[in-house]
């Protein structure tokens, strides 16, 4: 089932969540360990995050770097499969400019309809190690608007290959990013929010935002949204902080600005333990107040941790 029908279908809001796939040589029941406990919330669809390939370097006895392209977090698309069949529910993989040419998405979008899966979040992804800014593959897509249009065109029957005939259309419902705070490339707010209607114009059904922590900047953005004519359901991603190195990691990652009350919050607390019930506690009044105003969905990002965020759904949920 289409995420798009699961949030139009229901009168409530919806427990959601995104998984990483497991480092490379471990197994998927850790995977199934973490999301046994959320599914007394009734998740009707999951996230699973793609990695791309990095660049990393081993240093050699001779004292030279060697360059290896190594993927830390292989098998998004054997996951979801695998998620769909054990819990009957509808698994929503990422895909990525980078990483892809136009010809490996197509083949990758192949994949997922033969699967059964009907769901995608199109992203254009971080540029690798080494980029100053993101670059695309060689017949690539530099933005993610293309990348939903070229989903958006296999929905119509419409493939690479020209000449292919009586071709099959996808079924799949498509969800971009948004960016509350706007995104770390853009100038300003506006322009950011510019290029979001650009992916909805091109065929997004909804929009996932990135992690935010003062729901003000969410309303505000979504009025934003609203008065640049975007009509498709904007869900917020929440993160619960969990450690006081939150307090670098998080905005130097993802370009979040933390309130003050919350920093002060963490700062005063003795060790981690401590951090993690506030994390918890600022989470549940987040989630309480978009609740109350109707948002369609909370979506949850798990970083491999979900005890947290089990302790916020027993109270919104």
């Amino acid at each position: 089932m289409k995420v798009i029908d699961h949030i139009n279908g229901s009168d409530k809001t919806i427990f959601s969540f995104e998984i990483l796939p497991p480092l490379k040589g471990q197994n998927i029941q850790n995977i199934y360990n973490n999301i046994d406990p959320l599914m007394d919330f009734n998740p009707p669809f999951v996230n699973v995050t793609y990695h791309r390939e990095e660049v990393v370097y081993k240093r050699l006895e001779s004292g030279l770097l060697e360059q290896k392209v190594i993927k830390k977090r292989p098998g998004t698309v054997g996951i979801c499969a695998a998620l769909q069949h054990k819990y009957k529910i509808d698994a929503v993989p990422h895909i990525l400019c980078g990483g892809f040419n136009q010809e490996d998405t197509e083949n990758a979008l192949i994949d997922l309809d033969f699967l059964g899966i009907e769901n995608v979040l199109a992203l254009r992804g971080d540029s690798v190690k080494g980029e100053v800014y993101f670059q695309a593959e060689a017949n690539g897509h530099k933005y993610a608007h293309e990348l939903v249009g070229q989903v958006n065109a296999m929905n119509k029957g419409i493939y690479l290959d020209s000449e292919l005939q009586n071709n099959t259309p996808t079924n799949f419902s498509i969800g971009v990013a948004g960016y509350p705070e706007k995104h770390f490339e853009a100038p300003s707010i506006n322009n950011d929010i510019a290029h979001l209607k650009k992916k909805v114009d091109a065929g997004a059904d909804y929009i996932v935002t990135q992690l935010f922590f003062d729901n003000s900047k969410y309303f505000e953005y979504v009025e934003k949204c609203r008065d640049a004519g975007i009509t498709v359901p904007i869900i917020p991603g929440i993160k619960p902080i969990a450690t006081k190195k939150h307090l670098s990691i998080l905005p130097h990652r993802f370009h979040v600005d933390l309130p003050d009350n919350l920093v002060r919050e963490v700062l005063n607390c003795k060790d981690n333990k401590e951090v993690r019930q506030v994390g918890v506690e600022w989470a549940i009044e987040q989630c309480k107040e978009l609740k109350a105003a109707k948002v369609p969905v909370l979506h949850f990002y798990s970083m491999g941790k979900v005890d947290n965020i089990q302790k916020i759904a027993k109270e919104i949920f």
